[in-house]
Parts: C-alpha cells; structure tokens; sequence
C-alpha cells in the first residue's frame, strides 16, 4: 500500500513505498501531488455473490446433494412478501464468465467473487434458527456463499464446468478486460457444533491430498483438548462467530495451510484478495500472512472487511507495522448511505468520514468505498438516490465497488434473509441493461477508467452543502499532470454551482459532453441529481492552491492510543 510523500522523505527513501512524515516534522514542499501511487487504485470492482448471480451451468447445480440434508434450493418464510434462500440456487463460473461483457461495460474493471474454496456438502443442522432480521443465525443453511471451507486448496463442485476451473476463469476474465479480485478467510472454518448428531465435513478442515488435518468433533470449543489431540490443534477453545470453528493463530501448522492455499489461488491467477472478518484475528496473525504472500508476490493489493463503524477500530490493519492491508471503509458507507437514501440530507454529513489532512488511516485513498453490500441491509433509495450514489462513489477518494444489482435497485433495503442475496440471473441482467441506474453509473465508471486524476489524485474540497458538492482531484507526478474539478447536484432541480477564483487558465474540457468551462467562468447549472466533471491536462498551480495542496501532501497521521482494532 502506497502513503503519502513530502519531498523530503523522497530523498531518504528514494526507490522504497512512500511514507508519512514524521509527527511534528517540518516538510519541503512536495515536487509532486496525488493521493495514491497504488497500481490497485485504477480499479473499480464490481462484487458478486458467485451462487447467486448467474447459473452458467446447470450440470454442476448438485441438486440431489446432502440426503437428509438436501443443499439445493431451501427458500424460508417470506419477509414482507419476499422470500430468501439458503440453498445453492446454481450461479458459478460459467455463468460470471457468460456475462463478463455485460460487468466490463458498465466501466467495471476487477471483479470480487465470494470464496471458492469446497464447503460442506449437507445443510447444518446446529446453530440458531433464521428470521427476517437476524444475523450469524445459520441453522438449516448451505454453504452456497462459500464462507464455510472444509478445504481451503480445493474448488467447491458447484463452481467448475468441464475445461473450465479457477485458472481457466480467471484467464477468461482477463481476456475480457476484468482483474480477478477473491475473497479469503483466515479466521474460522464451517460450523463446528451444537449438531444434534455430527454431521460429515462439519467442523473439519482437509489437506489438499485430502487427509484429514482437524477436526472439532462436534464439541464445544471449550471441551477441545489441543495439547492431547492433535485433530483439535487447528481450533481455539473459546467461541467467537456462531458455531464457527475458529481457528488458531497461534499455530504455526494453520498459517503454513492458509498461506499454501492462497498462494495456489494467486498462482492460478487471482490478482488481489479481499479479507473476510480480519479483525476477528490479531494484527500480528495477518501482518506474517501479508508478508509471506508479498515474498512471493510483491505488491499484492490486500483489503480486509472490519464491520465497525469507527475509523480508529479499522485503521492499525493499514498501518505497516500491521501488515499495510486496506480497508473496506465502513464509516463512509455509514456516510453514505444517510446522504443518498435521504432527500434531506446534507453532502457536508461525508466530510468527517473523508480524513483528508489528518487521520488515523495510513492513507484513505487507498480505501475500497461502498455504501452496501451482502452482510447488510441493501441500501434504501430512489432510483435517483442511486445515481448520486455512484456519482460521488466514483469520483471521491478510494476505490469503489457495487455490489451485484444495485446497476438496477435491486432488493433494495432487504437484509441478508429477506432477499438481499436473491438470484440475479439473465433476467436480471436483461432487465438492469436499460435501466436508468446502470446507464448513468456506466457513465460515470467510464470516465473514472479513463481520468487518471479520479483515480490517484488528491481530493481538495470547495464546497458541500446541502444538495450541492465540489472538489477537486488533482494528480501531478513525472508521468501524468491532470486536474479534475467535480460538481454534484443530489437535489431535484437544477442548481448553480459556483467555481473557485484563481483557476488556472487552459482548457477544462466538460469530460461528460457539454460546452467546456470559460476563462472567468464563475458557476456551472448542473441538473438535478447529476453531475459535471471538467478536466484540465495541466498543472494546478498559483497561491491559491498550492499552500492547500501541501497541506493535503502532509496529512498528518493519527494513532488513536484507544483503537480496539480486533476482538479475538
């Protein structure tokens, strides 16, 4: 992960990642301006539960899978007339490779896929019972969301077609122009106990031989004997999430399989891995995982999921003694979602979640920005609530992902048992490709694909208030000198938007078509819940700017001496 630089930590660290300066330390001015030097920035991911998307391939579904404990299609009671499912409804790789065009040409460019690896093959029988609204409840579920490894090397059987595994999809997705982004898990297996009779594969974690490495033997973590027996030397002997086997860190064994596993997937073409419940392991566990995959693969792009709504909790993951992992960054979807699911809401509401010149992340634009996703109620909005969603999701700092459907409103507002993982389908797809939300979020992830300045370039704010919000992004490095002015208007009605003083004079072409700014322009009418980009292939330059520029380049980086980064 890339920091921020001053000029005077260039000539220290010449050819090493760039770094905060030290606290209190008295800076040159900066040579150069950007927010992020990350190669992963450039990308805009669009995520997918794999078994819910699209079913490519019927001959995999295992219909008749499980006995007595069948895996395929388990609808539950409706919630409010909408029906979830906690069986495998059939999406695998045939099918995110069938509609590989339709992701990339919303302007996606990586695409997140829930785990692969081999999960349980009956439902689970222990745990407690699902309603509408709760959460770690897992009782009569499948392992379709591929969260529950009993096998961390191989692919589940609902996922190949015949010539077509992991490498042969990734291969695939690249050749049509998408990185392969893989969800991981480093701190639990499949539900371990509470079964009135142990099931098979539950509890149990495999080699890649096949051998049976652990096993929880349906026992409460308490009653596990890891010193006497060496199939309970994987667990912890404390409860954690759920019923979950959970695993231990302290164990040299589990690291060496974990870190094994995951290096086969990055061998088979996975170019970054997301981390599912990081902090529910210690910041010394993934700072020896990260380093171990980064011997291999340098530069590898690791972001991990904190469920916490405090940025001082999430941001030690991102430090480098901690392993510079980034972050999901759940205090800008909290953020979020009170601004664009409300019609009276305020764009100022998004300033204290930003941490533009100081705060505790190592830097925030290397943060992966959302406003939901499958382990949360779907956000609930307006089809216009969505546009100026995807309007500020891509063009703020960080690097965007949307979760599968939300190009149309899918489900919004239902949680995870009440149809927010509901199956996609063609249907789906055909439906979204003339929706009003997908054409304008396409053009808005077009233009970030092809502005640099979008992407890696400072965030200098003007104005938010109310419905309206202005900011500059501005990338100067040897390579590229380009300068975006964004203007957004969340409101019904067209709004005039006023410009800064003091902008240099060029051409600020209007990159989303229009006429291009005027020199002395002084405001712009942006129509309601729209926006307008002006790019300038030039430097921002004079006393107006570049003392806030600075500033923004010198950031100051805050360590919150009561941070709770993990609970384990």
């Amino acid at each position: 992960m890339k920091k921020i630089l001053s000029l005077a930590l260039l000539g220290l660290l010449a050819g090493c990642q760039d770094a905060q300066p030290p606290a209190g330390s008295v800076a040159e001015k900066p040579a150069r301006y950007y927010g992020t030097l990350e190669p992963f920035a450039a990308e805009a991911l669009y995520f997918v539960l794999t078994d819910r998307f699209v079913n490519g391939d019927p001959g995999n579904d295992q219909r008749e899978q499980g006995g007595a404990h069948p895996t395929f299609d388990i609808p539950l009671e409706p919630c409010d007339g909408v029906a979830g499912n906690i069986g495998y409804l059939g999406g695998d790789f045939r099918g995110l490779l069938d509609q590989a065009d339709y992701i990339r040409e919303m302007g996606f460019t990586s695409l997140w896929i829930t785990p692969i690896v081999d999960n349980p093959d009956q439902a689970f029988t222990g745990g407690d019972e699902i309603s509408c609204t709760s959460f770690l409840s897992d009782r009569g579920k499948s392992g379709y969301h591929g969260y529950w490894a009993i096998n961390f090397h191989r692919v589940d059987e609902h996922l190949p077609s015949p010539g077509l595994g992991f490498a042969e999809l990734t291969a695939g997705l690249r050749d049509k122009g998408l990185k392969t982004v893989l969800d991981i898990v480093g701190n639990h297996g499949s539900p371990a106990w509470s079964m009135p009779e142990a099931q098979p594969q539950f509890g149990q974690l495999f080699a890649a031989d096949g051998s049976l490495l652990a096993d929880h033997q349906n026992l409460p973590p308490e009653q596990l004997d890891p010193q006497n027996n060496p199939l309970h030397a994987f667990y912890n002997t404390k409860a954690e999430l759920a019923q979950l086997s959970d695993l231990n860190p302290d164990n040299p064994d589990v690291v060496e399989y974990l870190v094994s596993a995951y290096l086969d997937w990055l061998d088979q073409g996975a170019h970054a891995l997301r981390i599912d419940t990081i902090r529910h392991q210690p910041l010394a566990f993934w700072k020896l995982v990260a380093e171990r995959l980064r011997e291999r693969r340098p530069g590898l792009f690791l972001f991990g999921e904190a469920f916490d709504y405090e940025a001082k909790n999430i941001a030690p993951f991102t430090w480098p003694e901690n392993g510079s992992i980034s972050m999901l960054d759940f205090p800008l979807k909290e953020a979020m979602d009170k601004v664009f699911s409300r019609t009276d809401s305020d764009f100022a509401e998004l300033l204290p979640a930003l941490h533009l010149e100081t705060g505790p992340y190592q830097n925030p634009y290397d943060l992966v920005i959302f406003y939901d996703n499958h382990d949360m109620p779907r956000m609930q909005a307006s089809d216009e609530g969505f546009i100026d969603a995807h309007n500020w999701l891509f063009t703020a700092r960080g690097i965007p992902v949307v979760y599968y459907g939300s190009e149309m409103g899918f489900m919004r507002g239902r949680g995870e048992h009440a149809g927010n993982r509901a199956y996609f389908g063609v249907e789906g797809i055909e439906a979204a490709r003339g929706h009003v939300i997908r054409e304008r979020l396409s053009r808005v992830a077009r233009l970030r694909e092809k502005t640099p300045a979008l992407q890696r370039g400072l965030q200098l704010n003007l104005s938010f208030a109310g419905h309206t919000a202005s900011f500059l992004r501005v990338l100067q490095t040897g390579e590229i000198t380009q300068t975006a002015l964004v203007l957004l208007n969340k409101g019904e009605a067209p709004a005039r938007v006023g410009l800064p003083p003091g902008l240099p004079t060029g051409r600020w072409r209007a990159a989303l078509g229009g006429a291009d700014l005027a020199e002395g322009q002084a405001e712009v009418e942006v129509p309601g819940h729209d926006i307008a980009v002006f790019v300038l292939d030039g430097p921002l330059t004079g006393p107006d700017w570049t003392p806030r520029l600075d500033r923004l380049m010198q950031r100051t980086l805050v360590r919150p001496p009561d941070a709770k980064p993990t609970v384990h």
